[in-house]
């Protein structure tokens, strides 16, 4: 499957919703350490994406879908955020929504387009960083295809289910990116 990032639409909003739920396999992934959402924080979030697509507002900064390039069909988000706006390191985050899609290079192919947008968004990065935990063994395999380093382990920093993992950090470096892609 072939795949694009693309802005947030109201189309996508049915299928985003359900997949905030707790229940999705991707969120056993995601941060699953951390409290689920409830059912209000989740309708709350739905319509204020709502509201600001309605009012042609970019409903998230840093945030952006993965579609199908054939259907448009909304089948994940990558993510970014400042680590230290200070030091010029961001951080890049990826959610493959439906298992079905998982293991098929979708998220290899929306990761590094999302890691050259945000590169080229943001010229004076100098780093970028990614994050996760010792239970999400393909993001830790993502990360290194991708030429990410391992740069930390927090020894059992993350607590799930009464056992206790890693909490593990990458980084690639700008020179280290575009030496790799050429």
């Amino acid at each position: 499957m072939k795949i694009k990032l693309r802005e947030f639409t109201l189309e996508d909003l049915p299928s985003y919703e359900m997949y905030l739920r707790p229940e999705n396999k991707w969120q056993e992934y995601d941060a699953p350490y951390l409290p689920d959402d409830s059912e209000q924080e989740i309708k709350d979030c739905i319509s204020n994406v709502k509201n600001k697509l309605e009012n042609n507002q970019k409903p998230f900064s840093g945030r952006k879908v993965i579609a199908d390039i054939e259907t448009n069909k909304l089948i994940g988000t990558v993510n970014c955020y400042w680590k230290s706006k200070e030091t010029n390191w961001i951080e890049v985050g990826i959610g493959i929504y439906d298992e079905n899609l998982w293991n098929k290079g979708i998220g290899y192919q929306a990761l590094k387009l999302w890691i050259n947008e945000v590169f080229i968004d943001h010229p004076e990065l100098v780093r970028i960083g990614l994050s996760t935990w010792s239970g999400n063994i393909g993001m830790m395999k993502l990360a290194e295809k991708l030429g990410f380093k391992k740069e930390a382990e927090y020894r059992k920093a993350r607590i799930l289910k009464g056992k206790y993992y890693d909490s593990v950090s990458y980084g690639i470096l700008k020179e280290e990116w575009y030496e790799l892609n050429k």
